[in-house]
This record gives C-alpha cells, structure tokens and sequence, in this order.
C-alpha cells in the first residue's frame, strides 16, 4: 500500500472512491428503510462518537478521523454459485474494492456451510477516504457435511435458474474497470442498478423448499431459498461499543447476549483487531408460496443490524497470542505492542501510529450468525467436506484474492 492521494476522476467523470462512497451511502439509506431500527442504531453511535471526540480530543481519533468514522460502513450479502461471486468482483471492483482474506466459515461454531471474503479498498488514502467493506459469502454446495447429493443438485438447479445482476450493471462494472471513470449519468445508472440488486425482494418465497434448507442452516435457507440476494446487515462503527449495546438496550431494542471479539481493554489501553455485536434480526413480513400454490404473508428472521469498534491491527506473532490466550496477555501500551511485535505501527516523526484492523474475525463472524440463526441446523462431521482454500476462491473470481498480513505489512514498511 502507498501513501499516494486518492486520484480524482476527470470533469464530468466519477471515479471509483467518489463511486464507492456514494454506493455506500445509497444501500445505508436502502437499509434505513428496510430495517428501520437500523437508522436509531446509525444515531445512537453518532451521538457516542461526538461525546467521546469531546472528552478524548485528538486521541479519539489515533484510528481514523472522525469523518472517516462517521462515514464508515461493513455490509454482508450471501450468494450461491462461484459465478455469483464472480460477478460481485467485477460490481465492487468498480468501487476500488478487492477481495482481501479468505475465511471458511464451516470450521466455526457453530458450523456455516459458507467461505468469505471481503471486499475493500486497500490503499491507505483509499481506505482514509471511504473504508467501505462488503464481507462476502459463497455457499459450498457440495459440502456432503450438510447437503447430501439430492439436495445440492437442486440446490444447483435453483441457483443456476436465477439472475443476480444485471447484464447492463455487470457492463457498467467493467466499463469503469477499463477507463477508470464513469460519466455521471453512467454512475447514477450503475448506483441504481446495485442498489436495487441488494434490495429485499418482494418476490414469495417457496415455503416448503425453504424450510428444508433451513433444517439445515438457517444461512443456506437465506442464499439458496429464496430467488435474489440482499443485504445481511449493515455495520456502522462506534468509538465505545460498551457505551453503546447499554445505550440501544435502555431503548428497548433486543441485542444478542454479548460483544463478539476481544474483552474490553483496561482504560487506555489500545484496544486491538475488532469487536462486534448487534440487535437481534427482526421478524420482517415476507410472502410465502404454499404447496397448493397459494400466496399468503409470513415472517422471516434473518437481517439484524450490527456495530464494530475496530482497533490496532495484529501481526502474525499477536493474532496467535490472541487466539491462544486473549487480550489479557498482551501489554498496556503502543510502545510496548510495537517493541514485541505483537502489532503493526507507522513511524512517524518518532512517534508510533496505529494500523487500523480492517479485516474480520471469523469467529466473532460465525458468533453473530449463530445469535441470529432462526434454526441451529444440522451437520454430519463423519461426511466429506469439500476442498476450499484460498487459491480456489481467487481462481473462482479471477481477480487477486490479497493477504491481510500483506497489507498490513506493507503498510508499516511504505
């Protein structure tokens, strides 16, 4: 990563970083109307962020500007085929977003038959300017462990008879993969056509076939049961998450049981990688389509609203003490973290600045799944799993999959 300034688009052009930002801003007001205890969610950590601005001064803002924090973003969409994930390159690529980390998901607890990546930009002033990330998932559907070969090939036909997104979207992807820049009517056409690609679908929902995926996994109920895809959730970030879930609960919005991630830090000490929770996913009224072909109203469970707090990001020396023995182990300072290697700093001007973590933590991933999964499903460990790995992924996407500790690292050195 470099340091460079994030490149403007000609007159008249937009180019991907002010496409992006607008992209983002477009699914949180999309969200905002689906989900409307999302936007008392946006509200709440907006007020937090102001007071602790107030109180802490500069050094609320030693992980990004507060701008940045406003602005910021995670959203989670699901799709079913490895040609689904492909073209969700080619649209987020358009936004200066590339996939970074491979997580697979069906080795949490409880087990999601799903691998992740995440979309977003990778340069510093990139990620300064507008951080939006899009932590993505793939369905495996010949994971003999949860679909057995009945299941997956209906699985197949289902997925295969169904169109995500747009020819005229996936042009526009790669007209400004190509020049770099969109002209404006282009990007408002491209915005509206990957907003609405995103939107929940009105479209009924067979009943029966649902139900059985979601005998299986809630998770693959929501990808493979219905005809689109959408959002999941949308994250905003806070600079006190605790301040926050006791804030949302004195409103009387449902959060699931706990902060996912690491325990909160003893007070000034740097807090590290990423701490989540959310609001539990709402009853949202849904058509079904009956067995007798009938159409009735029903209720679907599966898009909650979540929140992060992010921190210092680990090298590869402090993610295995984490995993091994929790923050408590690690020391009290940036100066300590730095001198054992625990964590990635800049040097500048002889004073250490924080690398933000902008990556995820599959455990705490696959934890609020769980805390928001409408059935716990079933899975037959004695099955054969199939072979996924990192090398897969980006062959499927056909764009570089990156290593975060690359990033990282290149970052601290650049």
């Amino acid at each position: 990563m470099s340091a460079h300034t994030v490149e403007e688009a000609p007159p008249g052009g937009v180019g991907p970083t002010e496409l992006r930002a607008r992209f983002a801003r477009a699914l949180s007001e999309l969200y905002g109307r689906e989900v409307p205890a999302y936007r008392t969610l946006v509200e709440v950590c907006e007020e937090i962020n102001a007071e602790v601005l107030a109180e802490r001064g500069a050094d609320a803002e030693r992980l990004g500007s507060i701008g940045r924090v406003t602005a910021e973003r995670h959203g989670a969409i699901r799709v079913g085929t490895p040609d689904e994930l492909a073209q969700v390159a080619r649209v987020f690529g358009a936004c200066g977003m590339e996939p970074v980390g491979f997580y697979d998901l069906r080795e949490a607890t409880p087990p999601v038959p799903v691998i992740s990546t995440a979309f977003r930009p990778v340069d510093r002033a990139e990620l300064a300017e507008n951080p939006f990330r899009v932590f993505t998932s793939l369905l495996v559907v010949d994971d003999r462990r949860f679909f057995d070969a009945e299941t997956e090939a209906e699985l197949r036909e289902f997925l295969g008879a169904r169109t995500l997104f747009p020819d005229e979207l996936l042009d526009l992807a790669d007209a400004m993969a190509s020049e770099h820049e969109l002209h404006l009517d282009d990007a408002e056409r491209f915005l509206e056509l990957a907003t609405a690609a995103f939107a929940l679908s009105p479209e009924p929902v067979d009943r029966a076939w649902y139900e059985r995926l979601e005998a299986i996994s809630s998770v693959a109920a929501d990808i493979g049961g219905v005809a689109s895809t959408h959002i999941n959730h949308l994250t905003p970030r806070v600079l006190d998450i605790d301040e926050l879930y006791r804030r949302m609960s004195e409103r009387g919005i449902e959060m699931i049981d706990r902060i996912q991630g690491p325990a909160r830090r003893p007070d000034g000490a740097p807090d590290v990688l990423l701490r989540q929770t959310s609001f539990r996913a709402l009853a949202e009224p849904r058509a079904f389509r009956e067995a007798d072909g009938s159409v009735v109203e029903g209720h679907l469970r599966v898009r909650f609203g979540e929140v992060e707090a992010r921190g210092v990001a680990l090298t590869p020396k402090g993610r295995a003490l984490y995993d091994g023995q929790g923050t408590e182990a690690f020391p009290l300072t940036d100066e300590e973290l730095h001198a054992a290697d625990l964590a990635y700093y800049r040097e500048q001007d002889g004073r250490l600045s924080p690398i933000v973590y902008e990556d995820f933590l599959p455990r705490s991933a696959a934890g609020i799944f769980a805390s928001n999964l409408t059935s716990e499903g079933s899975a037959d460990a004695t099955q054969r799993a199939a072979v996924r790995d990192a090398s897969w992924l980006q062959d499927v996407m056909g764009v570089r999959l990156h290593d975060p500790y690359d990033l990282y690292a290149s970052e601290r050195n650049g």
